[in-house]
Parts: structure tokens; C-alpha cells; sequence
């Protein structure tokens, strides 16, 4: 016999909200949704036994009562939070953060346990990253004798790989509970083994084990945020304990459907549902939001401005630099306008138009509307610019890509409500009648915003990882022209309970030869343009149960190379074994960092021979306006930089912040065929 061993209290009849009688009869039961349950009962257990020779023990299977780690190591700075059940007040109330001195433990931090998060978050500067490094969390719990007992927890802050050729990093989006425990996916994710985790949100759904959503009281709601979030730690702690983790909360991890943050107002007063969230802002109290982000984000390396927002909520849009990899941490929610308020002529709920007669395309690019918001696009021009520690590839991460890869039949395309209701295709059908859509929840709008996220990313070469759509998918972004900016990858979901597809009538411009009818370059409902190369669409497998294997889930692979600069995307389903099966049809997909720029450039500037230094940084200044048109480090002795504009540009080359830096000036822009190459030396 194979299963786990319960212990339950029950503590009377359930009854059916339906059940008149019963619910008059006792009018003292409580009120949770869908049964009625009497009592206020209090119960435990103590001294307890189970014995056989049926019965085995797993200690290395025990969840707590340290429950979980995230750490983050960037620039020689750890950050490590650790996940608590709630404790006694005659427990531990702080845990201590320890690291092996030869055969002995030291305590290096101690920090208390909020008391709201249930988390102890550590913060170490001038990490030794050169090597493997064992590490144990301590707490004392009161326990049998009624006395305190010890616990620990360990784990290993792996080496900065700064000598490792490939760079591999897991992307998640999607937790539901489906699937729970999630130990395919783990396995599988084993195998990669990569050196840094993405969950980019959704990492719990307001269901969850079943539990429902509780808003109110405050510190009842914590609660039923916590446990749905501990599932989330049960699954992949074995995964977070011993290498690096990044976490952002979307939409669901806050109780909502869809959200436009709006700068961290608060929803209007009186409204619910989709009525509340369409207006923007937060349903939930500031102070729970806050609570949320503490338990998924208080790892990551400190703000890049931590100026909180409206209701004083705060914010944790950041960079981490990690083995030569610098990644950008967005907040694609928290800044973003509600359309509704924008756009009363499109009559929007939910994120839809619900006006047949508006076209999303031609009116809702609309003055005002703001996406990633001044502070954060502030915060992309300057690390775009920043490539020092020797800092060789730039990456995003964020929750939701800025395209919406999505149709729907025509007539039923102003909203998605029908998406969990539509069939799944056999391999080789399509669907006759799909059309792209213009889901307002996605990042293609407002386009302004958009466009200008995609410039400040593109001035990097950085590639974007992101999740939300519940669509596996690989695009390039065009901003004036197809493929003028940046690749990017959506993840598939882990348990997709919105099965998305991309099926347009018709056929994508310019796709490759054999290619299938959804590749190709498109513009998308809101009329952005991309080039789609990759989607994993839900098909029907056979494989049981349908809810999780036909609906495309799944987890993202990317491999960065240092030596090449090439960028390799995989897409893989839930049930292939990594090291026997194939991946999602499509996929992998192999580009260089160059592809990032711009691919169709007919103005350049001299090619650069580069004497006494290796892969210097390169940035291009345009002479006009004084503005950074890109930095980049290069790869090898030469490089020969592309421009959109003619005109005088200034040429930066060299190693930042040192003196082995030089500068051109009043360089013109020219034909490739017509440029003279420079020699810069340094001596």
C-alpha cells in the first residue's frame, strides 16, 4: 500500500446553503460558501502512536516547521527569506541564519519572524560566491516536555557560476493546484538543472486546494493567502533551497482576475468582482498586498527606487546580476492604467470591449494611459547603460509578455470567458474562423507604453521571459517595422485552467518555408506589430487526466552562452522526460544576442578593430539629442554598430569606470559598403 496517514476532526453535519430548514433551525452556523458548518469546536491531538510493519517513516519528507526558502544573490549580496507556519507565542519568534565554520555551525544573522508574513528575511553583504556554501536555518519550536525544541533547515547557496560556458534558466507561470504536487515537473526541471528559477505569477489561484477565497477579517485572509501559498513552497522547495529564486506576484496572487494596478489606488468603495478591477487599482487592503509581496519578493536584491506608491504599498522592481547575466525585475501590474476609466466609448468589463462597433487598434492608444509608468522606464534606460562586472547578457523578467498572442471565433471574440468552454484541436486541425483579439489585461496596451518599454529594452539587446498568457509562445516584437526589437518567451503554465490559442484565419506574412500557418509576422488585435515563431497550442493527447495534458502546460527552459552569445528557448509539456522525449512542436528556437536590435538595420557606423582589450563595452550616443541609442558588450576583436537614424553619433569603447575607455566623436552614419573601419588601440 502506498499513501499518507491523516489524522481529522470532524466536528459535525454539513448542511447545503439550499437547506432552508437546517439553516433556520440553527442559526448560530457559520457562513462559508457552499455548506454551513455549526460550532465554534477547538480540537488536538496528543501522544498519539501508529505502528506496523505496513509503516514507514520519511523525516526527510517533513514540511516544517521552517517550511520553505527563496535567496537571490546578486553583486556579492545574499537574500534569503524563510517561509513560517504561524507560531505559539511560547515558540521561537525569530529564526538564525547559520553557515559551517569546518565541522561547526555559526550564526551569522538572526532575524525576527513578521508576524503578518509569517517570513525572517536575511540580508548578507560580501557573499563569498567562489564556492559551495552549506547553509542551515535554526528555530525552536515548544514541543514535547514543554520544552524548546530545535529545528533546523538546510540547504546550499550554490557557487556564482561565473565560469560556466551556459547559463540555464527555468521559467514557471501558472502554479493552480492540478497537478499538485508537482513532483513531474520537478524531476523533469532536476534534469536541466538550472542555475536560476523564474516564477513569474500566479504562483497560487484564489481556489487553491479547495480552500476559496477569504477578503475579511485582515488577519483571517492572511491566513487563507498563506496557505494556499505554503503549497507553492511544498512543491518546489527541494528546487528553491539550493539555487537561486526569483518570484513576482500577478493577478491572482492578489485575489484578482485581471488588475491594472494603477499606481496603488484602491478600487472604489461598493464595488466587487469585475466591476471593482476594471476601475483599476487594488481590491484587497494595502497592508495585505504588502504581505503578498513580502512572501514572494522580499529576496529579491533591495528597489531600484523603493519609494512605495499609493496606499504606501510598496515596490520591488529591481536588477540582479548573476554570473555575468543582468536581469531586469519588472512590475507590469502595479503602474498600469484601467481602461475602463480611459475609454468609456468601448464599454469595457472585465478587460474586454463590450462595444462591437469599437475598434481597439484605432482608439484606445489613448494620451495618459501609462503601462511600466516614468519610474520604472527611468529604471530601464539606466541599466540598459550599465554593463559593468564584466556583465556579458541582459534579460527581463516580468509577468506578461507586451504582445496578446490570442484568437478567438469571431463572433464570440469580445471576451474570453469562453476560452475554458472551447475544444480542443486533434494534432493537424484548425480552426476556420479565429481572429486576433485585444485583451485590454494584456501588455499591448496602451501601445505608447508599450512601444516605449520596447525601446528602452531593445537600447540592452535584452531577451524577455514571461508568463501570464497561459500560452506557450515565442514572438519578436516590431515597433516601426517587424522585427526591429527584442525576441521574447511566454511560459507555458504549470496547470492551465485558461487554455488560450493562436489560430488566426489567416496566415502570418514572411514566415519560413513549411512553416505552419500561425508563424509569421502579424499585427496583434490592439494593431502592434509582431513575429510569431513558436506556439504551443492545446492539443488533444489522451493522456488523462484531459483538464491537465491537453491544455498545453508545461515549464520554459533558456540557455545563455557566454562564449557565443547564443540564446537557445525550449518549450517542454508536463509529461515528456527531458532526457527521451521532444519538446512542444516549434521549439527549440536558436538566436543570437544580436537579433535582440534590430535585424533589418540599413545604417551603420564604421566597423570597429578593437587592439589590447577583450570584449570591450560598445555604446553609441546620437550626437543630436545626446541620447544612449544602445550599449552592448562585444563579442571578440571587432564589432560594427547599427543605427535607425543618420547623423553624427559619439562611440564609447572600452571597459566602463576605468581607464581603459575611449570615446569617437562626430562619427556619420552610412551604407555598410561605404564605411572605412576604425582601429581602436589600447596600449
Amino acid at each position: 500500500m502506498k499513501g499518507g496517514i491523516a489524522l481529522i476532526c470532524h466536528s459535525g453535519p454539513f448542511v447545503e446553503f439550499s437547506d432552508e430548514r437546517k439553516l433556520t433551525e440553527y442559526p448560530t452556523w457559520g457562513t462559508a460558501k457552499g455548506t454551513q458548518r455549526s460550532g465554534n469546536i477547538s480540537f488536538g491531538f496528543s501522544d498519539w502512536e501508529i505502528s506496523g510493519d505496513k509503516i514507514t517513516v520519511h523525516k526527510d519528507r517533513t514540511f516544517g516547521p521552517i517550511l520553505f526558502t527563496q535567496y537571490t544573490l546578486s553583486r556579492g549580496t545574499l537574500k534569503m527569506t524563510a517561509q513560517m507556519p504561524p507560531v505559539g507565542e511560547k515558540d521561537g519568534q525569530a529564526i538564525e541564519l547559520q553557515t559551517k565554520a569546518g565541522i561547526h555551525w555559526k550564526t551569522i544573522s538572526q532575524d525576527p519572524i513578521d508576524s503578518i508574513s509569517r517570513t525572517a528575511t536575511f540580508r548578507i553583504k560580501d557573499w563569498d560566491g567562489t564556492k559551495d556554501t552549506p547553509y542551515r536555518l535554526a528555530f525552536q519550536l515548544y514541543s514535547e516536555g514543554n520544552k524548546l525544541k530545535d529545528y533546523y533547515y538546510e540547504g546550499i547557496i550554490r557557487k556564482e557560476p561565473l565560469d560556466k560556458n551556459e547559463i540555464v534558466v527555468a521559467g514557471f507561470t501558472g502554479n493552480n493546484d492540478l497537478g499538485f504536487p508537482n513532483t513531474d515537473i520537478v524531476e523533469s526541471v532536476k534534469y536541466h538543472d538550472p542555475d536560476l528559477l523564474f516564477f513569474s505569477g500566479d504562483q497560487i489561484y484564489e481556489g487553491v486546494g479547495g480552500y476559496g477565497a477569504q477578503r475579511a477579517p485582515f488577519d483571517k485572509a492572511c491566513l487563507d493567502y498563506l496557505r494556499k501559498w505554503y503549497l507553492y513552497g511544498w512543491a518546489y522547495g527541494d528546487l528553491m533551497r539550493n539555487r537561486p529564486t526569483v518570484a513576482i506576484p500577478d493577478d491572482h496572487d492578489v485575489y484578482h482576475g485581471n488588475i491594472w494596478g494603477a499606481g496603488g489606488i484602491a478600487t472604489p468603495e461598493g464595488l466587487t468582482g469585475g466591476h471593482a478591477q476594471d476601475m483599476g487599482g487594488y481590491k484587497m487592503p494595502a497592508a495585505w498586498v504588502d504581505m503578498v509581496q513580502r512572501t514572494q519578493t522580499a529576496h529579491l536584491p533591495d528597489p531600484f527606487d523603493p519609494t512605495p506608491v499609493a496606499q504606501n504599498i510598496g515596490v520591488y522592481y529591481t536588477d540582479l546580476n548573476y554570473a555575468g547575466v543582468s536581469f531586469a525585475i519588472l512590475e507590469d501590474r502595479k503602474f498600469k492604467s484601467a481602461p475602463k476609466t480611459l475609454l468609456p466609448e468601448a464599454e469595457i468589463y472585465n478587460g474586454w470591449a463590450q462595444n462591437k462597433t469599437y475598434d481597439e487598434a484605432a482608439y484606445s492608444d489613448i494620451e495618459g494611459a501609462v503601462l511600466l509608468g516614468h519610474r520604472q522606464l527611468d529604471f530601464l534606460e539606466k541599466w540598459s547603460a550599465d554593463w559593468s562586472k564584466n556583465t556579458w547578457m541582459k534579460v527581463v523578467l516580468s509577468q506578461t509578455i507586451f504582445a496578446n498572442v490570442a484568437t478567438l471565433p469571431e463572433p464570440d471574440s469580445y471576451s474570453d470567458g469562453i476560452v475554458p468552454k472551447l475544444r480542443i484541436m486533434k494534432n493537424g486541425e484548425y480552426p476556420p474562423d479565429d481572429v486576433a483579439v485585444a485583451d485590454f489585461d494584456a501588455n499591448s496596451w496602451p501601445q505608447t507604453g508599450r512601444n516605449k518599454a520596447l525601446k528602452a529594452i531593445r537600447k540592452s539587446f535584452a531577451f524577455h521571459i514571461a508568463g501570464d498568457q497561459h500560452l506557450g509562445s515565442t514572438i519578436q516584437y516590431g515597433i516601426d517595422d517587424w522585427h526591429d526589437a527584442g525576441y521574447a518567451f511566454c511560459v507555458p503554465s504549470i496547470s492551465n485552467v485558461w487554455p488560450r490559442r493562436w489560430y488566426p484565419a489567416k496566415g502570418g506574412k514572411n514566415r519560413m518555408k513549411d512553416a505552419l500557418k500561425y508563424t509569421g509576422d502579424f499585427t496583434d488585435g490592439f494593431g502592434n506589430k509582431m513575429s510569431v515563431y513558436a506556439v504551443s497550442n492545446p492539443i488533444f493527447t489522451g493522456q488523462k487526466p484531459s483538464k491537465l495534458y491537453d491544455r498545453a502546460t508545461g515549464y520554459g527552459i533558456v540557455r545563455f552562452n557566454k562564449n557565443t552569445r547564443v540564446i537557445t528557448i525550449e518549450c517542454w509539456p508536463r509529461q515528456a522526460n527531458p532526457e527521451t522525449d521532444t519538446q512542444y512542436s516549434g521549439w527549440p528556437i536558436t538566436i543570437n544576442q544580436a537579433d535582440n536590435y534590430v535585424n533589418n538595420a540599413e545604417l551603420f557606423l564604421p566597423e570597429l578593430i578593437i587592439v589590447g582589450i577583450d570584449n570591450p563595452v560598445i555604446q553609441v550616443i546620437n550626437e543630436i539629442n545626446n541620447e544612449i541609442v544602445f550599449t552592448l558588450r562585444s563579442n571578440g576583436k571587432s564589432y560594427q554598430p547599427k543605427v535607425l537614424k543618420n547623423g553624427f553619433y559619439s562611440i564609447k569603447i572600452g571597459e566602463p569606470g576605468t581607464e581603459k575607455e575611449k570615446t569617437l566623436d562626430h562619427i556619420l552614419a552610412g551604407k555598410k559598403e561605404n564605411l572605412e573601419a576604425i582601429e581602436v588601440v589600447f596600449e
